[in-house]
């Protein structure tokens, strides 16, 4: 396959290439890709709008990494703080620097990503920007929703008796992670040795390219039910409840055993001998949805499939801790990821 250089199209020529087949979805959108600036019209609603950036060699490893997928993923982890806030998301923006390394069929590879996300969440593409760096590549994406003023949910509003709900199973993006990390270097020693990723798919996948739960916001709604607080679990379930804690002024107390682990991800974790609570807790990026409902609200949630009752909100004073499987008590602490860490 030929390459073509990035100097062929220029910096706008590049952009209208590359988002040649996004086409908007939304009524909001008034002016997309093309001017100065989007226009959007979300007339009595509140936006929200939250931003990433994804940098080469912090946030993720070309070496292990499709691009493809590197794109959905850079949009879903956006997505998923819309979600967080009890909102639906509608418009994102891409700005990308690459490095003279890249080609145009590079980046073709990451917009397809990006163009999978944006039809699978129904969300447009309506600007962005390019630029070169002198060493890989940088990617930031800024999402905007939109949500009813009545049904906007922050982490600050968790009340004493709450309960601690928690979507889907946590864990196995970290792990997904572990695995790519032993065969990069696997194959460092020994470059003609194969990979060895049979039994690991479900937990690849939430490393690789993971989905924001817009299904939860949607479930929720249908229960007739509104958090008190929520917030997306990123950098692990630890550090995401502590936020809601400081945040509204509370204390809590989450159940080991209560903690959703997928059967996948308690054999992998035993294979590098690791806790499997231990990643649920300070692994991060498995962006499900981490809130609090009124304690009433038990009878309508438990059973649902979705979610796991994890614990209760405490008053301050009775601090944040985990009762382990033999009825100990741990105090929680923010162990997750930290971007200001070196991490190599």
């Amino acid at each position: 396959m030929a390459i073509t250089q990035l100097s062929k199209y220029g910096e706008f020529g590049l952009i209208k290439h590359l988002t040649k087949s996004f086409s908007p979805k939304n009524s909001s959108t008034i002016k997309s890709i093309g001017d100065d600036a989007a226009v959007l019209n979300y007339q009595n609603s509140l936006t929200v709008v939250t931003t990433d950036l994804l940098v080469e060699g912090v946030h993720f490893d070309l070496t292990y990494t499709p691009l493809k997928h590197l794109g959905y993923k850079a949009v879903v982890v956006n997505l998923s703080d819309v979600y967080a806030m009890n909102a639906i998301p509608k418009h994102i923006t891409v700005s990308v620097a690459v490095s003279s390394l890249f080609s145009v069929e590079m980046l073709e590879e990451l917009y397809a990503g990006i163009l999978r996300a944006c039809e699978h969440y129904n969300v447009d593409l309506v600007g962005g920007d390019t630029s070169t760096s002198r060493k890989g590549l940088f990617i930031s994406v800024t999402a905007l929703g939109e949500v009813e003023k009545e049904n906007v949910v922050y982490r600050n509003g968790a009340k004493e008796n709450d309960l601690i709900c928690v979507s889907g199973d946590l864990g196995g993006a970290y792990l997904g992670l572990q695995i790519l990390e032993r065969e990069k270097k696997a194959f460092e020693n020994n470059p003609n040795i194969q990979p060895r990723f049979q039994g690991f798919d479900y937990i690849l996948e939430r490393q690789l390219k993971p989905e924001a739960r817009k299904d939860v916001v949607k479930e929720l709604k249908s229960l007739n039910l509104k958090p008190n607080a929520m917030i997306d679990i990123s950098d692990g379930l630890s550090s995401e409840i502590l936020h809601i804690c400081e945040q509204s002024n509370v204390g809590c107390k989450i159940y080991e055993e209560k903690i959703p682990l997928d059967t996948q991800t308690i054999n992998t974790a035993e294979l590098f001998d690791i806790q499997p609570v231990t990643c649920a807790l300070n692994g991060g990026e498995d962006y499900e949805l981490l809130f609090t409902l009124p304690l009433s609200f038990y009878e309508k949630i438990k059973g649902n499939p979705m979610f796991s009752i994890i614990g209760h909100i405490v008053p301050k004073n009775e601090g944040n801790y985990l009762i382990t499987q033999q009825n100990s008590v741990a105090e929680l602490k923010a162990q997750g990821w930290n971007a200001y860490i070196s991490h190599q």
